[in-house]
């Protein structure tokens, strides 16, 4: 029978063993971990771009699943606009500008005031990226990139306008956190519908386009601008209403528009 001291001296060189083994284990399980995000994340940014320009296609109405994404988005040209002017700045490269990191950037955004950031977004870069699209020479349409807070989260997406900088063409959210079965309608086929054909803004100027709580009335004078709401989903609608006043509004791409629909943009 091995004596007290031998004993003790075995099981604690068990125990290191043991130690120096999964500690061995973990270091690898880490090293492989880390070499394939390393590996795969030139794949997931290529992925991610793909998406990206689908989305644009797809609210462009130029979306077509059988064909290639890349020649599709050949007619789509993207331009870097300065918010505060409402001029496109052509000196930005609107293929290597991030508006989401320059947002994080104090030199590179600013702070929205309290009182007219109701979607609830903080900051926003001093430029942003936008999408036009172009038939023979010609503006088409014009996808806007917009974002705000819903319900339980911020609303990613795009508004499309027609060449006139005032005509809905169609609307998308493609990332969001909202109620499944309730505040999720905002990605419905049916909801996008009733959008085509909205208008933004009055005759004086004015912005008019918003959802409306139940739904809108024939004889409603502004059934021209209004959008259907959704049954317990208030808060989400009003959501989507909010992203749409700060963003043709002046703060957002207000200037831009106005100059687009005075001929200056085009």
């Amino acid at each position: 029978m091995p004596e007290p001291s031998q004993a003790s001296g075995a099981k604690a060189d068990t125990v290191a063993r043991t130690l120096l083994v999964a500690l061995f284990v973990s270091l690898l399980c880490s090293s492989l971990v880390a070499s394939a995000a390393i590996l795969l994340k030139p794949r997931q940014v290529e992925n991610a771009i793909v998406e990206m320009r689908r989305n644009i296609l797809e609210v462009a109405g130029l979306w077509a699943p059988d064909a290639e994404v890349d020649a599709l988005f050949e007619s789509i040209e993207p331009r870097v606009v300065d918010l505060e002017t409402g001029a496109y700045a052509d000196d930005m490269d609107p293929e290597s500008y991030d508006p989401v990191e320059a947002a994080k950037d104090p030199t590179q955004s600013v702070e929205i005031p309290s009182g007219i950031d109701v979607a609830k977004l903080g900051r926003r870069a001093k430029h942003a990226r936008l999408y036009l699209v172009r038939r023979d020479g010609e503006l088409s349409k014009i996808i806007l990139p917009i974002s705000g807070y819903g319900l339980w989260s911020t609303l990613y997406g795009f508004l499309a306008l027609e060449a006139d900088g005032n005509t809905v063409s169609d609307i998308t959210f493609y990332a969001h956190g909202e109620t499944p079965g309730l505040g999720d309608f905002i990605v419905k086929p049916a909801w996008r519908e009733l959008w085509r054909g909205k208008r933004a803004f009055d005759d004086s100027g004015a912005l008019e386009l918003r959802v409306v709580k139940g739904r809108v009335s024939a004889d409603d004078p502004l059934a021209d601008y209004h959008v259907d709401g959704v049954s317990g989903a208030t808060l989400t609608g009003n959501g989507v209403s909010n992203i749409i006043e700060y963003w043709l509004g002046d703060h957002g791409y207000g200037r831009f528009l106005d100059k687009i629909r005075t001929g200056g943009g085009s």
